[in-house]
């Protein structure tokens, strides 16, 4: 049980990780993959580095200082977030699951719009990136989902008892985990369709007739984690209010998943606020 997970280590996690260990709060960070800010070949702009720094470089520090300071820094990938009871949240992961009283959502935007011939003209229409939250207008129909890692078959669990069946397509990736679900590993040409979604046609000539597809690619993002629980979005930004709180109890957002100025300086402030208004919430909570 800890008083606060938050879900990300850029410098929003880190940063509101900082000011809610600080405060005496048992925190837990964690997170997966490739931030943005290790892209950064370098960065020249930010207070306190005249000669500049490395994006690599300040990515790693933070995560240092993070550790050095008690915050425990776990990297695991978060598969689910779900409310337990009001004010109470359990955050699945891979490895383990963890309770707590307060969550910050500091995944940067990480959703990952695979490259295919139709995947924009369909978006929308038999294309979706939240299988919870679109799965039940596809009771009894046939679906794929793309993806290759833990993201997709978590979606897949949430789709399984509702649609007629489906299909994992990896687009030519090898599939990263055991799985007992159909794969289908063949490169994708493009997708077709009328109105909808109707076919997915393989760099091999070879077809099939669907009624929608799900996108799972890479690892969950901020706004994969938001839709599933009712949290409001602008698009595939988690809208909050100038306190870093969302609609829902609890549960806060920072960094470039809230849209706006994509820097370094904005997130640090944003991850801040969230931290000091969490340390806030759980004191008048108890």
């Amino acid at each position: 049980m800890y008083d606060v997970i938050i879900v990300g280590a850029g410098p929003a996690g880190i940063s509101a990780s900082l000011y809610t260990k600080r405060g005496n709060l048992n925190v837990l960070v964690l997170y997966r993959g490739e931030s943005q800010l290790e892209k950064a070949h370098m960065i020249d702009n930010y207070y306190g580095f005249p000669g500049g720094i490395s994006g690599k470089d300040l990515y790693e520090a933070g995560i240092e200082q993070a550790k050095k300071l008690g915050v425990d820094v776990k990297e695991e990938e978060v598969t689910n977030i779900e409310m337990v009871d009001l004010g109470k949240y359990k955050v699945k992961t891979e490895e383990n699951e963890y309770e707590t009283g307060a969550i910050i959502i500091a995944t940067g935007n990480k959703k990952v719009k695979p490259n295919i011939k139709g995947i924009e003209e369909f978006d929308g229409k038999g294309i979706s990136y939240c299988a919870i939250c679109d799965g039940f207008f596809y009771r009894g129909k046939n679906v794929v989902l793309i993806g290759n890692g833990k993201f997709v078959l978590s979606e897949a669990k949430d789709l399984e008892n509702v649609v007629a069946s489906l299909t994992i397509l990896t687009n030519g990736l090898e599939m990263e985990e055991e799985t007992t679900y159909k794969v289908d590993k063949r490169k994708i040409k493009e997708i077709k369709g009328d109105e909808k979604v109707t076919q997915i046609e393989f760099e091999d000539g070879d077809t099939i007739d669907i009624d929608g597809i799900f996108v799972a690619q890479g690892i969950a993002g901020g706004s994969d984690f938001a839709k599933k629980m009712g949290i409001l979005t602008n698009g595939d930004d988690i809208a909050v209010n100038e306190k870093m709180e969302t609609n829902v109890k609890g549960i806060y957002s920072c960094g470039n998943l809230t849209g706006g100025l994509l820097q370094v300086n904005k997130a640090v402030y944003e991850g801040a606020v969230a931290g000091l208004e969490v340390i806030k919430y759980l004191k008048e909570s108890k």
